[in-house]
């Protein structure tokens, strides 16, 4: 049995630094996912160019898009006087250029250490300036050394209600926030809601923004988003769905000051909104959760389509089950996602053997005793880097890799094959059309899991064969 006590990282080695090589990605990242799910809304980076060129690269090399990122472009003087003059050139230069609707601010590790008040900064800027013809402003704290872009994420999105949803006679719609998922998710998530007649507020929706058609002439702001009047809606919907297991509870070591871990806590705490909160839909179980929540609120019969789907779902799991029992795999990347992905891999009889996270909650154990069992022999590593999870392996034996491109070194060096998951994909196309939720979207998953490990073992036959 192995220990199940949590692993911390290895002890750096001398001369490194006590990271190596971060599982996870920093705050004003996912913050600035948020902002491109909001309608004409343009992110601003309060910090030094450095930091909103890192964001660029990793949303364009992901999605495939281009993706603007404004910078109030620190100084060494800012850094000592502060970026004032910085931030008001910043919005100056966003607003002739880009006529926004909506000006996301994100702070830095900078700007938070030297102590800059954004929210003065705006106050001051409108008072100057005037706030008649002015976009809509709202900001959120996201320096990296207080938690990772799923914090960053979260945070955005608690600022974005606080900032815009409104109280007063409840609707009959339902608020649908899903955390950190892929464009075709989110398309995919609209599409149930239609077919069940469902009205439903989906925030963030970067469906489009981030996964857009062609156009002849570059969009300055492309199309799409969660409208403000949606946003403003939030606060009247009748109930809010949301995805995820670590911010749904109390976010632990990493925990902001702040009690509200998420929108749909602010919204039911401040506005009397019920949440219903659940893990992400992957899997036949907990696509059945969500199926039934849905039901529930509607109270319209599942169409016949998705039923299908779920059908075809189990037929596949019971064609390819001697492909994937009994199979050991790595799964790292964000909590939400690893937890999720845990319950479908017992789902289809593969063993997680080490379940890894840059993220440091604390929740991942509990959660993974929750669905294994608490005499489960699963390694977890919360609050681990690749360099740790790379020197865990070798004696785990594992048959396959599940996460982000970052670990394919690891898995080329072990010769083992990686399903590519989460964010950031880097090394193969179509990221933003990579399909996980849902009975759809667990199909998708399951395929690529499967043909995976058949790929590896034809490719390691001495002879190789043409015939499954």
């Amino acid at each position: 049995m192995f220990d199940t006590t949590n692993i911390q990282p290895a002890a750096p080695k001398k001369g490194t630094s006590s990271t190596r090589n971060a599982c996870k990605l920093c705050a004003p990242l996912g913050a600035s996912l948020v902002f491109k799910g909001i309608e004409g809304c343009v992110p601003l980076i309060h910090g030094s160019q450095g930091c909103s060129t890192y964001i660029r690269r990793y949303m364009i090399s992901h999605y495939k898009e281009p993706v603007d990122i404004a910078s109030t472009n620190f100084s060494e003087d800012s850094a000592v006087f502060g970026g004032g003059q910085n931030f008001v050139t910043g919005i100056n230069n966003i607003i002739s250029q880009y006529h926004p609707a909506v000006i996301g601010i994100a702070s830095t590790c900078l700007s938070e250490t030297i102590g800059e008040d954004v929210e003065a900064l705006v106050r001051d800027y409108l008072n100057t300036n005037g706030a008649e013809n002015a976009p809509l402003f709202f900001n959120v704290s996201t320096p990296s050394y207080s938690g990772t872009h799923m914090n960053g994420f979260h945070q955005a999105c608690i600022a974005a209600v606080k900032r815009f949803a409104v109280s007063g006679l409840r609707g009959r719609h339902l608020n649908l926030f899903p955390g950190f998922v892929s464009p075709a998710d989110l398309r995919y998530l609209k599409e149930v809601c239609a077919d069940m007649s469902i009205d439903a507020i989906l925030f963030p929706d970067y469906s489009e923004t981030l996964d857009n058609v062609h156009t002849r002439e570059y969009q300055l702001i492309p199309t799409g988003g969660t409208p403000v009047a949606h946003l403003e809606k939030t606060g009247l919907a009748e109930a809010t769905i949301e995805f995820g297991t670590v911010f749904n509870r109390s976010v632990g070591r990493q925990s902001n000051t702040s009690s509200i871990n998420s929108a749909g806590q602010y919204l039911e705490e401040k506005m009397e909104v019920p949440k219903k909160p659940m893990p992400l839909p992957i899997g036949i179980e907990a696509s059945d959760h969500f199926f039934k929540v849905l039901w529930d609120f509607s109270h319209r019969p599942i169409p016949q389509k998705h039923l299908k789907e779920r059908g075809r779902l189990v037929d596949a799991y019971v064609d390819a089950h001697k492909y994937v029992f009994g199979k050991r795999a790595v799964l790292y990347g964000e909590e939400d996602l690893v937890i999720a992905m845990a319950a479908f891999l017992k789902e289809i009889g593969i063993k997680p053997v080490l379940v890894a996270s840059g993220a440091s909650s604390g929740i991942m154990q509990n959660a993974l005793a929750g669905i294994f069992g608490a005499d489960h022999d699963i390694m977890v590593a919360d609050g681990s880097d690749f360099a740790t999870i790379r020197e865990m392996m070798p004696d785990l034996k594992p048959d396959l890799m599940i996460g982000n491109s970052k670990g394919y070194y690891i898995a080329r060096e072990l010769k083992i094959p990686i399903i590519r998951i989460g964010f950031p994909i880097h090394d193969r196309f179509g990221a933003s059309r990579m399909h996980h939720i849902g009975y759809r979207g667990t199909q998708e998953l399951f395929d690529r899991i499967v043909n995976a490990l058949i790929e590896y073992k034809q490719e390691s036959s001495p002879v190789g064969y043409k015939y499954i």
